[in-house]
């Protein structure tokens, strides 16, 4: 423990003033120190315009999981912001969108029901995981992962979400002005809402929501009410025993206390509409939405989402009184008590291309895996 307290220590010695003279301008033009845990791809093309996508992590094993899948008539994006280890949100990364094209091609079209067959097949198919594997890794029942899609196809966006990642569209509004307007419902214990709803749902306990450490949180475990995975807060069976106190309820489990039902919103894609942000929490705990969409429509697409990332990191700095280059030389794990990994991926809508079959590569890009392949992103069999 003392290593990587003397080393936090060693890095915000006499940072303050420096950061005080330095401008968001500073921060991104300044490469002097490069940062291997930084991970983006600069700009790609998709069917209805160009994406840009970043990663940063901060665990000592990324626990956020990510990609994007481009095809001739559709694009799907998917942010999966794991905790308590990586198997839920790696399940979901190989899973999910292969389950939604099962489910898409019996139909040949998208809808809001297809996407929640496709969360409720992912969800199911991570539960018999754990079944099969808790008695040599009991632990795996408590990993658990938000999940947020977005699918884009014949002009309509589709996102469904589980817990607190965010999708923020930027349109033009009055005087050319770009509007930040948030796509999707957030199921965090912190937000009043979600912790009426979750009283409603479970009347008869007092301690379905507690204050811990001046944070709310269901059961006093965790923050989000609604997850893949987490399978120790769903069903009796997989309870976790004394060793795990971290896991342990006051009471044993009556019904499920966590949710895989998506909230699910569709949108027909208007001439103003200019991008769609979809990225974890991490980014939205340092930075609002306005404050992105500014980013966004100010600036070249060229590495817009490592843009995007720099600044946050830059906030997360500056809240401990660090510079960014001195946050570049904290190591992952030790990274974790600044900011949390973060996934950022940019969708740019040229409204030209809308209706339009384009003769573009079909790609499945994975965040943080610097290998691209090709994609089966296509509703209708050849």
């Amino acid at each position: 423990m003392f290593s990587w307290l003397a080393r936090i220590a060693w890095t915000c010695w006499k940072p303050v003033r420096r950061y005080a003279r330095m401008s968001k301008d500073d921060i991104l033009d300044d490469s002097s120190i490069e940062d291997p845990l930084v991970w983006c791809r600069p700009l790609d093309k998709h069917a209805y315009g160009e994406f840009s996508f970043a990663v940063v992590q901060a665990n000592e094993v990324l626990e956020d999981q990510s990609q994007v899948e481009t095809g001739r008539d559709a694009t799907f994006v998917g942010v999966y912001d794991g905790h308590g280890g990586p198997d839920a949100s790696r399940f979901i990364s190989d899973h999910l969108f292969l389950n939604l094209m099962r489910h898409a091609r019996e139909k040949t079209t998208i809808s809001e029901d297809i996407l929640r067959s496709a969360f409720s097949a992912t969800e199911d198919g991570f539960l018999t995981l754990v079944r099969r594997t808790c008695g040599i890794k009991p632990v795996i029942a408590a990993e658990g992962s938000c999940c947020l899609v977005g699918v884009i196809w014949s002009g309509t966006l589709y996102v469904a979400n589980l817990g607190d990642s965010r999708a923020v569209i930027g349109s033009l509004g009055r005087s050319n002005k770009i509007v930040a307007e948030q796509l999707n419902r957030e199921h965090n214990a912190s937000i009043e809402e979600v912790r009426q709803e979750l009283r409603s749902l479970h009347p008869n306990d007092s301690h379905i929501v507690v204050m811990k450490q001046g944070v709310w949180r269901i059961k006093g475990i965790i923050q989000v009410s609604r997850s893949i995975g987490d399978a120790y807060l769903k069903r009796p069976e997989f309870s976790l025993d004394p060793s795990f106190p971290r896991f342990q309820l006051s009471e044993p489990l009556g019904r499920p206390v966590l949710s895989a039902e998506p909230s699910v919103c569709t949108r027909v894609l208007r001439p103003e509409d200019r991008f769609i942000i979809f990225a974890s929490d991490g980014l939205w705990e340092h930075m609002t939405n306005q404050e992105v969409v500014e980013i966004v429509h100010n600036n070249p697409r060229q590495g817009i989402a490592k843009r995007l990332l720099k600044v946050c990191l830059g906030e997360a700095g500056r809240k401990r009184d660090m510079t960014y280059d001195d946050l570049k030389k904290v190591e992952k794990g030790v990274r974790r008590y600044f900011h949390d990994d973060i996934t950022i991926v940019v969708i740019f809508i040229d409204h030209d291309l809308l209706g339009k079959t384009q003769p573009l590569p079909e790609l499945s890009v994975r965040g943080f895996i610097d290998t691209v392949g090709p994609s089966s992103f296509s509703i209708f069999k050849d």
